[in-house]
């Protein structure tokens, strides 16, 4: 049966309804080319004669990488699942197993992927069919006829390339695609599996190191980049108009490497602590107008945006950045974000000097450090 028909003057006519639902799938990817003046100019299967030995090698070949993908996926949602993640001191047993947890679930997922990619790319080397065409430019949608025949030619398209009939392909393929979105789903919903507020008041989120515990002081100690030595900061330390980054420490944390360095290592723990130049004008938040000592000032330096360090300061104008997503906050009016994506204030923590002379932290963040999450009050 003819796709397309010409009536009278060389006007091309579609066909009816009743003459599409007579015609066949052939038919019906013949009348889609032919509707979208597509002119096949060669058209030759890789494997004229099906079921040689040569053919099998492909498929075979195939099959082994979407086997490898498959067995890729499979290994990283074990790894993610049951692979030692909790942090491990370097001095302690165990560590090596925890030092490879990031590398095992990276290289899995990854060669999960490049095994998937690359069978796709072999099966369509080695079974598409070798075709030129020649179509011409249209413009304007696709008319009901051209829609109802796309699927008659995706369908021979399948048919041409043969994967009908390779059932050790689409196995192979199914099971690698399978697995892989599993480890997508197990990856998505595996932070939500530990249940972060089982602590009530005392849950990670509401809850940082500078928190005062059994009454101990928290100094504001200086990075200074050596684990082992600690600075305490005094207002002295600062000049007018500067900025540096302080991290809590406690006397009892002295010469313990594990504490000192959760202390440093810990993401809600940097602070940016400002001296501002004498008689600037500072608008203070409502419940916090004694958060600060003199001209200085304590901001958390996780950006609320979606927790980049907030590292720079502009003495000029007295203006906080952060350089992922160029947010910036004004330190002499609570922190509060005045250009780019953030939407909240950077945390304040209220501190003063002891009777040393030392900076001191009076109490833990008075709301969450960080980007924003369902529960949060502010």
């Amino acid at each position: 049966m003819s796709g397309v028909t010409t009536g009278e003057g060389g006007v091309t006519r579609s066909p009816s309804e009743a003459e599409l639902e007579d015609m066949s799938q052939d038919e019906l990817a013949q009348l889609a080319s032919e509707l979208d003046d597509v002119e096949v100019q060669h058209n030759a299967p890789k494997f004229p004669v099906p079921g040689t030995r040569a053919e099998k090698r492909a498929e075979r070949g195939v099959a082994a990488w979407f086997g490898l993908s498959a067995l890729a996926a499979l290994c990283f949602v074990v790894a993610f699942i049951a692979w030692p993640h909790e942090y491990v001191p370097p001095s302690d047993p165990g560590y090596t197993m925890y030092s490879l947890y990031t590398p095992v679930v990276g290289v899995t997922f990854g060669l999960a992927v490049l095994s998937l990619g690359i069978g796709v790319i072999v099966y369509v080397k080695k079974f598409f069919p070798s075709e030129v065409s020649v179509q011409q430019r249209h413009d304007g949608p696709s008319d009901p006829v051209a829609r109802k025949t796309v699927l008659a030619q995706l369908a021979a398209a399948g048919n041409d390339t043969t994967i009908a009939r390779r059932s050790l392909i689409k196995r192979s393929a199914g099971a690698a695609a399978g697995l892989f979105g599993l480890g997508l789903g197990v990856a998505a919903i595996g932070p939500m599996i530990r249940n972060p507020w089982k602590d009530g008041p005392n849950s990670p989120l509401w809850v940082t190191g500078w928190k005062p515990e059994n009454g101990e002081t928290v100094f504001l100690r200086a990075d200074t980049g050596e684990l082992d030595d600690i600075r305490r900061v005094r207002p002295e330390d600062m000049e007018p108009g500067s900025m540096q980054t302080v991290f809590p420490f406690r006397e009892s944390e002295r010469g313990d490497e594990e504490a000192l360095l959760h202390a440093q290592k810990a993401s809600d723990a940097p602070v940016m602590l400002i001296r501002l130049r004498p008689g600037t004008q500072v608008v203070k938040r409502a419940g916090q107008e004694d958060f600060n000592y003199g001209d200085y000032y304590a901001f958390s330096k996780i950006c609320t945006h979606l927790g980049c360090p907030t590292s720079l300061f502009q003495a000029q104008d007295n203006r906080i950045l952060c350089p992922c997503h160029q947010s910036q906050f004004l330190a002499t009016e609570y922190a509060r974000p005045v250009f780019g994506p953030a939407t909240r204030a950077l945390p304040q923590l209220p501190i003063t000097v002891d009777e040393q002379g030392y900076f001191v932290a009076r109490s833990d963040f008075h709301e969450a450090v960080g980007p924003a999450f369902w529960e949060r009050r502010s």
